[in-house]
């Protein structure tokens, strides 16, 4: 392969591995508190459509990715009622979200399917993208690609050298000595799952208003589920999460110039690779990962009067 031909591969691998990095990132800081979330796909769906109409109804593409984040906390919110409120089940409080956003993005975008809207254009840093091979690679993209690049970093921040980092580890692993000690383990689950929402909201968006720059049903294209894999992947933490989004991207990327290529491999199979490799990742992480536990709370609802 020669290098004008990796440049654009490796510059496709950081926008396709974009949105699984925003998704995996809310993924990892909703499960940090203890709650998990497997409405993943479900909220980033409706974060795309939310963007897309947003954006094409005002112009707006920064308005259109805030709508986008806003939905997702929004129907994240309903994952943290059913859990935090009703004390159901998450696992099918998640399973039902993930049903309830495809269904319902797909019946209100279905008007609009196959239309396009202006969203983000790519903008090149000023002397970074002069860089040899890095500049046109890193610093040629977009604005929502660079504002993720700082993303792990602040995650990562916040979550070890905050206070409110810190107590919201602290109920994810044990929210029962949280409570003795005076958190509002409730708040702080609820934050997450707030906050994680958005960051999913924000993935969803970033496909319609910089990747595909259209609507078409179905667009989350299972990458929803990927950032789930990926968070045990990255063993909850930000930094391998990027990693673990960028190699997913590379693979998408990696398939799509091999259809594009015309090679006599059948489309399906090129199609399955995505997948197959978040099969391998868990098999691989699971192997690997021994002793390194997700948080001890995980999946396991308060109990009454917490």
């Amino acid at each position: 392969m020669t290098l004008e031909m990796l440049i654009p591969l490796l510059a496709a691998t950081i926008q396709s591995g974009t949105p699984i990095l925003y998704a995996t990132l809310g993924e990892i800081l909703t499960e940090r508190a203890g709650v998990l979330n497997l409405g993943v796909e479900g909220i980033m769906i409706v974060g795309a459509l939310s963007a897309f109409l947003t954006a094409r109804l005002t112009g707006d593409a920064a308005l259109g990715f805030l709508a986008g984040g806003l939905l997702g906390a929004l129907l994240a919110g309903v994952h943290g009622l059913v859990c935090l409120g009703f004390q159901g089940n998450q696992v099918v409080s998640g399973l039902a979200l993930t049903i309830l956003g495809t269904g319902l993005a797909n019946y209100l975008g279905t008007p609009y399917d196959g239309e396009s809207v202006q969203g983000f254009q790519p903008y090149a840093l000023p002397l970074l993208s002069d860089i040899p091979l890095l500049g046109p690679v890193l610093f040629q993209q977009d604005p929502l690609v660079y504002l993720s690049y700082g993303m792990p970093l602040v995650l990562w921040l916040g979550l070890y050298y905050t206070r409110c980092g810190l107590g919201l580890r602290a109920v994810g692993e044990y929210p029962e000595a949280a409570m003795a000690a005076g958190l509002p383990v409730v708040l702080d689950r609820w934050l997450a799952i707030l906050g994680g929402g958005c960051l999913v909201g924000f993935g969803g968006a970033y496909l319609c208003l910089a990747y595909t720059h259209l609507w078409t049903n179905g667009l989350s294209a299972g990458r929803g589920w990927i950032a789930v894999a990926l968070v045990i992947f990255a063993f909850w933490r930000p930094w391998r999460a990027m990693v673990g989004a960028y190699l997913f991207g590379g693979v998408m990327a990696f398939q799509f110039r091999l259809q594009a290529a015309g090679t006599h491999v059948p489309s399906s199979l090129l199609m399955m690779l995505p997948y197959a490799l978040t099969i391998a990742v868990l098999v691989f992480s699971s192997w690997k990962g021994r002793g390194i536990d997700a948080p001890a709370s995980l999946g396991v609802n308060l109990e009454p009067g917490d």
